[in-house]
């Protein structure tokens, strides 16, 4: 009878077809791929059965597979396998007996010692794993899940675990879960009506060709009523069809949720599937795609549907089907979709902007005075040398170009840009609150704050092993001395006792500060190293720039020395992009590394440390190169006759005449372009399709004959070549540091927003490829918003408004204009502003030996030259002490920082006050939601006892008989009452 309480429960009429009741093959945990018993199927059922998404009965739906590794046992071997199956059934019907005794269990023996000594430390390891896949297995099916094995594949190599929930399994975990599902209620939605329906109706027309072939986007008048799953209320919900009731993301999700709850003891400490995966006893974990995408007689699907309608390039201009990507995803990652989505077509009117801005300044370039007065060719102004000793005098006008093209983004314009950007930020900050909690109320995720709690409770099985460790360490300290001098001659006894003491005390033990302090100073220590590094390079690639500045202006070529500036900026530009890419990736794995040392308790909080370890990384790499050009450069120079020198040879590098702006562009628009085509798409496409060819040709080398290989594979044998999913945080990292580039230096770079709208349009449907073709399918996770990342948008958003002010204060030449407009200028015009920003120096002050070695190159004798900046002239009585129009001007961008600061957080504070969280239509139809479903459960109290009093006698006899039915009834119903006023 035993074996028979231990059988897979097969439903219906394959009860007659039980393989474990047959061959007994659960006692001993091994099945043989050509044992299983096939009931009689017809063509159709045969051929999804061969599609791998069936058992070999054809009716259980695959809901999960495990992989493992198959190594062909030697003949030696194979003699010992009766025997050891024989062990380990022994021990299995003890474990039962103590189990039922209250005893706890002693661990399996790992076989005679004689035979253990004989077998390789290979074989040892591969016999270990194997048996903790038997203990594994057949406590999933205690559980009540259903498994089949499959070694005979055309993988080579791999063994698959094929896991099916019965009907129970499911009822019983969605209950467990508090999942939401329709009842039969339903309720119709209410649309606008009047000018707003007209409105509606008129933007529907319009937008008809931009909405997705799917189901989910077409407009749905009723909705369902939703509640959490109970199977003593399955009568609220519509079970005509099972089979499509828990769709299949929801089944996996549920299979999922077993698995994480079910151990492995045999171990000194137990193990979850994420410690077997980890030790090798499980090479892989995962759900199941629905189908094909192409190919002949594709059966219609979910995946083909979001491949057509989603995923190709030629619907670019299409909405995402959201409702259908969750569908099959699950609500995180239609999150991360709709986010992406709304993210893209707020930049529209961002990149319309920023391109009218571009182009006024294109339209006024020609009538921008100071470039005019730079390019006049009357102007006679002589220049001091940018370098010492190989650079020469060089007149003003050589800086025609530059000068032209910083208008284009140093104009008025970008102030009003700038004003614009950061009331843009906070505008889509608010639309995204508004659109997720619409999103909400579609999805059923109102009420899932309690849940989500206890989701983040749940501890990650590198948190269980530590606190075991401690724990086992603790008891071992504590024990007797007799009972360590006795363990020579109970070794088994002694081993059962620590690990059962061991078990009992990881209840009580935690890891404390602590416990966790080394892994804090590693985690401080390597940090600040990363950072130091960034620091480093950056500092490299400004000797890099100084030394090949020195070098170009000795070289004998004209044109060489005409563009020295331009091949300077922007090589440095592209070696400051490689250097960003390659420690991208370095600090993404850093970053893991140190969270796997810190060992948090929940994945919740391993996802929130890893993020902001990998944002405040990788944001420190993106940026600064960018902020030192933006704040420091041409600031820590000096003036001639005595410049700063870095190592007592390396003159610190000026800005052009025009500006540091000008440079600041280059440098963001070649690391902007460069980190979305090379590290976001190539990399994408790329690296995923060379993983997945490289595991198809090791699998094509091993596999056993050419006619094998043709052979159609199995879906659970595709899926098993896919890459697997590496979770969202390298999708949110990358649009995030693109939202930085987008925000923080749109003053100095108004073609951000355009770039960055044409790489997100590519790169929604580079996403949806990569998630629907070349990815495993993800475990469908329950979240009601995007998490820390908004925090992040919040804290990017912020400072931007910040930096923006700076840039137009000090690095744009904004400030210094208004100055002398309305301070200096005789006339209120721009004119001689070239010549008020520029100072005197004396040539024979020059330090010896860092004058120029051609000092008639201009074909005359220098006494005057002039550099950029406000101090006296040599002739005053404090000779090149900075003069008072240099204090004006820095109080004026003091001034400006803090007015225009405090002036755009305002606006933006006014903006998140008058758009409400909520959208007033969901609002209500949240309310009638609770109001309809109180009405549901109060119907469904007044017609049961409406029905006990109709069963109940008149007499007094038949009143009491029945007294104790109908109070034992109405318990349930007081319950039901009390969750429906709690909704």
């Amino acid at each position: 009878m035993e074996k028979n309480e231990r059988s897979t429960p097969i439903p219906g009429k394959e009860k007659e077809v039980d393989i474990i009741n047959i061959k007994g093959i659960e006692d001993i945990g091994y099945v043989q791929p050509d044992s299983i018993l096939l009931n009689s199927l017809t063509p159709e059922e045969n051929t999804q059965c061969q599609h791998g998404l069936y058992f070999q009965d054809g009716e259980r739906r695959v809901d999960y597979i495990l992989t493992y590794h198959i190594k062909k046992p030697s003949s030696s071997r194979s003699n010992r396998q009766s025997s050891r199956f024989t062990d380990n059934a022994f021990t299995r019907s003890l474990r039962r007996g103590t189990a039922r005794l209250g005893r706890p269990p002693p661990p399996q023996p790992r076989g005679d010692p004689e035979v253990a000594s004989q077998d390789h430390s290979m074989d040892y390891h591969e016999d270990d794993k194997r048996y903790r896949r038997e203990e594994f297995e057949g406590n999933l099916r205690d559980m009540g899940l259903e498994l089949e094995k499959d070694e005979d594949t055309k993988t080579p190599g791999v063994g698959f675990v094929k896991i099916h929930a019965p009907w129970h399994v499911l009822c019983r975990e969605a209950e467990f879960m508090k999942l939401k599902m329709p009842t039969k209620k339903v309720y119709e939605v209410k649309q606008c009506s009047g000018v707003g329906a007209k409105i509606n109706t008129l933007v529907n027309k319009a937008t008809e060709p931009l909405h997705p072939n799917v189901e989910e986007n077409r407009g749905q008048h009723v909705k369902h009523l939703s509640y959490a799953f109970s199977r003593e209320k399955q009568h609220l919900f519509d079970l005509s069809d099972r089979d499509s009731f828990f769709d299949s993301k929801t089944r996996a999700s549920i299979v999922f949720e077993v698995l994480k709850r079910t151990k492995c003891t045999k171990a000194k400490y137990s193990m979850g599937i994420t410690s077997l995966l980890g030790s090798g006893v499980y090479t892989a974990a995962y759900p199941l795609h629905d189908g094909d995408v192409d190919g002949e007689n594709v059966e219609p699907n979910d995946r083909k549907l979001l491949y057509e309608e989603w995923a190709s390039y030629s619907v670019f201009y299409k909405y995402q089907p959201i409702g259908l990507v969750r569908k099959y995803f699950g609500e995180k990652i239609g999150l991360y979709f709709a986010w992406l989505g709304l993210y893209t077509q707020m930049l529209i009117p961002a990149s319309l902007v920023g391109v009218i801005v571009f182009l006024y300044g294109c339209a006024t370039v020609d009538n921008n005075i100071p470039s005019m007065e730079i390019c006049h060719p009357r102007n006679n102004i002589t220049m001091c040398p940018l370098c010492d000793r190989a650079c020469n005098y060089w007149k003003l006008k050589e800086a025609c170009g530059t000068a032209r093209a910083s208008h284009l983004f140093d104009n008025p314009a970008t102030v009003f840009f700038s004003i614009f950007m950061a009331l843009w930020a906070a505008m889509f900050m608010e639309h995204w609150k508004r659109r997720q909690m619409r999103l909400n109320y579609e999805w059923d995720l109102t009420g899932f704050e309690e849940e989500e709690e206890e989701l983040k409770d749940h501890p990650r099985a590198e948190y269980e092993l530590c606190v075991m460790q401690k724990s086992l360490k603790k008891e071992h300290k504590t024990q007797k001395p007799t009972e360590i001098a006795e363990e020579p001659t109970n070794k088994w006894k002694q081993t059962v006792q620590s690990a059962m003491a061991g078990l009992k005390l990881t209840e009580k033990e935690k890891l404390t500060c602590r416990d966790r302090l080394p892994a804090y100073m590693t985690n401080i220590v390597m940090m600040l190293l990363m950072i130091g590094v960034t620091f480093a390079i950056v500092f490299g690639v400004i000797l890099y720039r100084i030394s090949i500045t020195a070098a170009l202006h000795m070289s004998n070529n004209p044109t060489t020395r005409s563009n020295v500036r331009l091949m300077v900026k922007t090589t440095a530009a592209i070696i400051n992009l490689v250097v960003i890419l390659i420690l991208d990736e370095v600090y993404g794995a850093v970053a893991r590394w140190l969270t796997v040392l810190e060992v948090p308790k929940t994945d919740r909080s391993f996802e929130e440390r890893l993020i902001f370890k990998t944002f405040v990384l990788k944001f420190v790499n993106a940026f600064t190169p960018i902020i030192y050009i933006a704040f420091f450069r041409g600031r820590l120079v000096g003036r001639p006759g005595s410049y700063l020198y870095v190592f007592e040879s390396y003159r610190m590098e000026e800005c052009a005449h025009g500006g540091c702006l000008m440079e600041l562009c280059i440098q963001l628009s070649i690391t902007m372009l460069g980190k979305q085509l090379i590290q976001n798409n190539l990399f994408e496409i790329g690296i995923p399709k060379l993983k997945k060819l490289i595991r198809y040709i090791k699998s094509k080398r091993r596999s056993f004959q050419e006619e094998e290989r043709e052979k159609k594979l199995q879906r659970y044998e595709t899926d098993h070549f896919l890459e697997p999913f590496a979770g969202l945080t390298p999708e949110y990292m990358e649009m995030i540091i693109q939202f930085g580039f987008v925000t923080l230096f749109v003053a100095s770079f108004p073609l951000a927003p355009l770039f960055a709208l044409l790489n997100n349009i590519i790169e929604i449907r580079l996403d949806a490829k990569k998630f629907v073709a070349e990815l495993r399918r993800p475990v469908a996770a329950r979240a009601k918003d995007i998490g820390i990342w908004y925090n992040l948008l919040r804290g990017v958003a912020k400072v931007a408004v910040i930096i923006n002010a700076f840039v137009i204060s000090f690095t744009s030449d904004f400030i210094p204009r208004l100055v002398y407009q309305y301070m200096y200028s005789p006339d209120g015009s721009m004119h001689g502003f070239v010549n008020h920003t520029m100072s005197y120096f004396n040539v024979s002050d020059f330090q010896d030996g860092k004058e120029p070695m051609d000092p008639h190159h201009l074909g005359y004798q220098v006494e005057m030259c002039r550099y950029k900046d406000y101090r006296e002239p040599p002739w005053s009585n404090t000779p090149y002490v900075v003069s008072k129009e240099f204090w004006a001007v820095l109080a004026a961008r003091l001034a400006f920082v803090i007015v225009f600061q405090n002036v755009v957080m305002l606006m933006s504070d006014i903006v998140d006050w008058l758009i409400p969280d909520i959208p007033k239509d969901i609002s209500l139809q949240i309310h009638k939601e609770k109001i309809l479903m109180v009405e549901l459960f109060m119907k469904e109290e007044q017609g049961k006892m409406q029905f006990i009093d109709s069963m109940t006698p008149c007499d007094g006899k038949g009143r009491n008989n029945h007294a104790p039915i109908a109070r034992s009834r109405s318990i349930p119903h007081t319950h039901s009452h009390t969750h429906a006023n709690n909704f």
